[in-house]
């Protein structure tokens, strides 16, 4: 099962440096279908996202596409909301977790066939207004296993207007600080299995150092139709597991 893992670990990561996601919407389905439990499911892909998270927004930050100042407040939020996400995960029952997650899916689907346009200049509105931004994301986001990005993404490019390149930087790095309180969190619920989420974890960095050289080499048109198709997949295997499940 090493093997696999790190196998899935590797996938995992390129897709996360490539789509700017801590990796979650691509593990959770993956952990489903080898036999993991909902729960286990979200834990090990908390864990996996420290490593992606981490290590692509260091090398993002070294290509110069991500603005820390205004992210690390989103983050800060993040953070904060990604702490009260343990108590939905600990009484909420993993077929509505399931539910959740599918909902989650769907509409980062829908909102990839709204047209992504460039601006010249961002909007920067006050800092707590961005720090609210980070906390409702933060415990939607990690209740379900994923790090937030594919909600901060849209927000980010569509709302403040920031260049697509870019948002997809801030998201990742959104997730360093969202799946980090996740595991403080999911710990002290115990719902964590260390060994493969780090297994998987440490494989997915040599994942995410092909993503990330993948994304600085195509448009942002190809990524986005990328995604879109990623997403038809995951949203049909998802509800194909909830009817079989009714």
């Amino acid at each position: 099962m090493v093997v696999e893992l790190g196998v899935i670990g590797i996938c995992v990561g390129i897709l996360s440096g490539f789509f700017g996601i801590g990796g979650g919407t691509i593990l959770v389905p993956t952990l489903l279908f080898l036999g993991y439990d909902m729960k286990t499911a979200i834990g090990i892909s908390v864990i996996q996202m420290v490593f992606s998270s981490v290590y692509g927004s260091y090398l993002n930050f070294k290509k110069g596409t991500l603005d820390l100042n205004m992210v690390a407040v989103i983050g800060f939020g993040g953070f904060v909301g990604a702490l009260l996400s343990a108590f939905i995960v600990a009484k909420v029952n993993a077929f509505a977790l399931e539910v959740l997650f599918f909902a989650f899916v769907v509409f980062a689907l829908a909102r990839m066939y709204v047209k992504t346009e460039q601006y010249d200049a961002v909007i920067r509105p006050h800092p707590a207004l961005l720090f609210v931004i980070g906390v409702v994301i933060g415990l939607f986001s990690i209740s379900i296993g994923v790090g937030g990005s594919i909600l901060l993404v849209p927000i980010l490019v569509g709302f403040l207007h920031v260049n697509l390149k870019n948002a997809i930087s801030a998201g990742l790095f959104f997730v360093v600080f969202s799946s980090v309180s996740g595991v403080i969190g999911l710990s002290l619920a115990r719902v964590l299995d260390y060994e493969s989420g780090i297994i998987i974890g440490l494989a997915s960095l040599l994942g995410v150092l092909f993503g990330i050289h993948f994304k600085h080499q195509v448009n942002a048109n190809l990524q986005k139709k990328s995604l879109l198709l990623f997403y038809m997949v995951i949203a049909f295997y998802l509800f194909i597991r909830l009817v079989g499940n009714e």
